[in-house]
């Protein structure tokens, strides 16, 4: 399983553009040495009992008002084997990042065995493809539609929609995660749908550089994750052609004021084991003290991790816990 996602892997990428980087640099396949350790030790299940396709006409990339947003964005359900109709379970949407897709992101983070043992449905869906043939969800100017008239937001919601009408969902938690540009893309679904997502985890992505931009209608509770040394979505912040994108405290700091948290970040006591290459439990976390229940605000650093870590086995059960432990009330 490691050598097969290693070769997956080294065929595509997971990046953004780089302010950070040369052109070359930021589309080199990631080396196969470098993501041999980032795959669950468990294979994923065979999904082709389980997995259900929503069926769709001819792709399309732009949206037409009053069109179906779902038209041409076919996507598959994960349903694990506990899955029982009189019971309600989480749902859990993962966004890729730019450049890549939804197996490759599923791949690298390791959820599906997660919704099998853990009980939750499951979906990684596919953003549109631009006029240079790179995947990307349209999340916020900077990051990575770049004028793109996709609304996203129309086509996450209807996913989501489509989702409760043929499986028991439970609308307390409905959850998004992202890496990248699907980072962004999970923060602006946090701003637009907060009705909706109960909680959102980012790794190397970043919310609204105008937080004005951003307008919750109730609390999310968010997890930004980010190594110290990312070239491409910087950790104290950057610029994407031309357009800036916060830093990682940044990101939480407005997300504490959206969530009305009144006190300040405190470092939480117990380290988490998120980079697979740093032996122990190297990551630092804080959180935002005095929010709402329904609104924490937490932030993950990994120490010297550029923009694609070798995530650890645990990486993925903690941000389950975490979406978990953070339900609408």
């Amino acid at each position: 399983m490691r050598r097969l996602v290693g070769l997956l892997f080294a065929a595509a990428v997971i990046v953004s553009c780089s302010s950070g980087e040369t052109a070359s640099t930021a589309t080199e396949p990631v080396p196969v040495d470098t993501v041999e350790t980032v795959a669950p030790d468990t294979a994923p299940p065979d999904t082709s009992a389980d997995a259900t396709t929503t069926a769709v006409p001819v792709p399309a990339t732009t949206t037409v008002a009053g069109a179906d947003p779902l038209a041409g964005r076919p996507f598959d359900v994960f349903v694990p084997s506990s899955y029982d109709a009189g019971t309600a379970m989480p749902l859990v949407i993962l966004l890729h990042g730019f450049g890549a897709s939804g197996i490759i992101q599923n791949l690298y983070f390791g959820l599906q065995p997660l919704a099998e043992s853990r009980g939750f449905l499951y979906v990684h869906p596919d953003g549109t493809i631009n006029p240079i043939d790179k995947q990307f969800w349209n999340a916020t100017d900077a990051c990575c539609g770049f004028g793109s008239t996709v609304d996203d937001v129309a086509y996450l919601t209807a996913l989501v929609n489509d989702v409760q009408s043929n499986y028991s969902v439970d609308p307390k938690r409905i959850f998004f995660v992202g890496h990248s540009n699907g980072g962004f893309m999970s923060y602006r679904m946090a701003c637009d749908r907060a009705d909706m997502v109960a909680a959102i985890v980012s790794l190397a992505g970043a919310t609204w550089e105008d937080n004005t931009k951003c307008n919750p209608s109730e609390p999310v509770s968010v997890l930004q994750i980010h190594g110290t040394a990312d070239g491409t979505i910087g950790f104290e912040g950057g610029t994407l052609l031309g357009n800036d994108h916060p830093g990682a405290r940044q990101t939480v700091a407005d997300w504490s004021d959206n969530n009305g948290c009144t006190g300040p970040a405190a470092e939480l006591p117990t380290p988490f084991d998120l980079d697979a290459s740093i032996p122990g439990d190297e990551s630092t976390a804080t959180e935002y003290t005095g929010c709402p229940v329904s609104g924490a605000v937490e932030l993950w650093v990994i120490p010297e991790a550029q923009h694609i870590p070798p995530l650890s086995p645990a990486f993925g059960a903690d941000i389950i816990d975490f979406l978990f432990a953070h339900p609408k009330p």
